[in-house]
């Protein structure tokens, strides 16, 4: 790439980062580009789309992505599961 081309792409990233916008490459199955293009156009578009598809996304994905390990862990069905230990100290070892 050119020394011209990278100083405009560069300007370029800074403008969107300054309208707070963010540059995400996916990769999807062919047949949902366009359904994954026409999300992002909403997206950034009218507020009022914008928020009604975040609240159904976000509805229908959850936002397990906030969630730490002590979470997970408080959230996972481990009833069925026996976590005890025996005391044994293991084998012998010889040192």
């Amino acid at each position: 790439m050119t020394n011209t081309r990278a100083k405009a792409l560069a300007a370029h990233r800074n403008r969107l980062k300054k309208r707070g916008l963010a540059r995400v490459e996916v990769q999807v199955p062919a047949e949902d580009t366009e359904l994954i293009r026409r999300a992002a156009r909403s997206l950034r578009g009218e507020a009022d789309t914008a928020a009604r598809l975040r609240v159904q996304l976000l509805g229908l994905l959850g936002a397990g992505a906030e969630l730490g390990l002590k979470e997970l862990l408080a959230a996972a069905p481990l009833d069925d599961i026996d976590l005890t230990r025996s005391p044994g100290t293991g084998r012998a070892v010889k040192l």
